[in-house]
């Protein structure tokens, strides 16, 4: 062998320097590009949790390391800056998996567990093949000039690749805005069907003219709870808590710090809701029954609110709902019927709310959303065109006044049958309350 050849193959075998660092180069190429993919969902994940300035801080400031520390890797083939991606990257994957599993209870809006959903499983799969492409590459030995044209397709085809996840994904974060004798044991079903209540509707010694009868009394005279003999509040659970599921028997026992009476208010509402509501399943009748869509379709929910009932004198009335709100198949558009969403009249606070189901159920208002005009002024069907500013105004649209309101699902729900949306659309809580997520009466695969 010449001298020449022996010089450029080195005493150990081992390829030129130069090689080495190409190697490395389109490495970091394709984990810059997957880390640029992971940083632009979560910047998309900010406007979906912008009621809570400690998430908003948290996705910015990791939007910008990931695009970053992107950036800077496919233009430098640094062994220190590929391993300091791979590192942080990996630790944003582990932050995810906790996030997912416990909540991260540092970050204000976070801290509580939620179901993993496309967006974030994308950009934690984007973070992940950043880290480990960076990683494989650091122990590849490979000669950098063995097949150089196919590591140049490898680069474009992970670019394609990055694309193809990380824009459905941001996408997708844009709709990421939660006593047993009075009950009427709960056998009641969403089908349509059931509204008249027949067999598996409710128990046979149990009409639904009793469980509206059993609400209305709780409604108007239950001021915080049953009380025993010697007039001591009774806040002893029930058994251990059941999930929630509406084709079964309710049964919302096991919450400590909730009295017989209370537990038996909220499954009242439940039953009642679950008999009554489906009678508003055809979406196509709605504008002629008076409800009317705000427009925010594209967020997976879709609210249609009957302004004129909002300052009648019914109070959690399954009949005469005032917003129903239907889960968006984002697919082929179809509706359906999720939840009613009962309002109180102007000037109610979230001081004055009914206490019906005590720790079960947390009011929220929107006091941030701008709309386009003032139901008040004679506007028949307002649409949501945007949310307040930072001094709480609006650029565009009205602001109307907030009134309290609450969510109850006849369909199953990861944080129970009374909880809030998530994002934009869960609203403000009264201040001091943290955000509740019945997860004892949670199905676990809700939404």
């Amino acid at each position: 062998m010449s001298a020449t050849a022996i010089e450029h193959v080195g005493a150990a075998g081992a390829p030129p320097d130069s090689a080495r660092t190409t190697s490395t180069s389109r490495a970091t190429v394709v984990a810059g590009f997957a880390s640029i993919g992971a940083g632009a969902i979560h910047a998309a994940a900010v406007g979906a949790h912008s009621e809570h300035r400690q998430a908003v801080v948290a996705f910015v400031a990791v939007a910008a390391l990931q695009v970053g520390w992107g950036v800077w890797a496919i233009g430098r083939s640094s062994r220190a800056i590929a391993l300091l991606g791979m590192f942080g990257n990996l630790g944003l994957v582990v932050a995810w998996v906790v996030a997912k599993t416990s909540g991260l209870p540092f970050v204000d809006g976070l801290e509580v567990a939620e179901r993993a959903q496309f967006a974030d499983v994308a950009a934690a799969a984007l973070a992940a093949l950043a880290a480990f492409a960076v990683l494989a590459h650091v122990l590849e030995s490979r000669p950098a000039d063995e097949g150089g044209r196919h590591a140049a397709g490898a680069e474009r085809f992970a670019a394609l690749l990055v694309a193809a996840l990380a824009v459905p994904a941001m996408v997708a974060t844009g709709g990421h805005v939660h006593a047993d004798g009075a009950s009427a044991g709960g056998h009641v079903h969403t089908d349509a069907s059931a509204a008249d209540a027949s067999a598996g509707s409710a128990t046979s010694d149990t009409t639904v003219g009793d469980i509206d009868a059993a609400l209305t009394a709780q409604v108007q005279h239950n001021h915080g709870g049953a009380t025993d003999a010697a007039g001591t509040a009774s806040t002893t659970p029930a058994v251990v808590a059941k999930p929630y599921d509406p084709t079964l028997p309710i049964d919302l026992s096991g919450t400590p710090g909730v009295t017989p009476q209370q537990q038996a208010g909220a499954e009242n509402l439940i039953a009642l809701t679950l008999a009554r509501l489906p009678q508003f399943s055809d979406t196509t009748k709605l504008d002629a029954l008076g409800w009317h869509s705000i427009g925010d379709a594209g967020t997976g929910f879709e609210h249609f609110i009957n302004w004129s009932l909002i300052d009648d004198d019914k109070v959690l009335d399954p009949d005469l709902p005032e917003a129903l709100v239907y889960q968006v198949d984002r697919a082929t558009g179809t509706k359906k019927l999720a939840s009613a969403m009962f309002m109180l009249a102007t000037g109610s606070t979230l001081d004055t709310v009914p206490d019906v189901g005590g720790k079960l159920m947390q009011w929220h208002i929107h006091d941030n959303l701008c709309m386009s005009g003032d139901p008040a002024h004679g506007e028949v069907a307002p649409k949501v065109i945007g949310i307040t500013d930072s001094s709480g105004a609006c650029r565009i649209g009205v602001k109307l006044t907030p009134v309290p309101m609450i969510h109850v699902w006849i369909t199953p729900n990861k944080c129970g049958p009374f909880a809030a949306l998530e994002g934009v659309g869960a609203g403000q809580l009264k201040p001091g309350e943290e955000r509740l997520c019945d997860h004892q009466h949670g199905d676990g695969l809700g939404f």
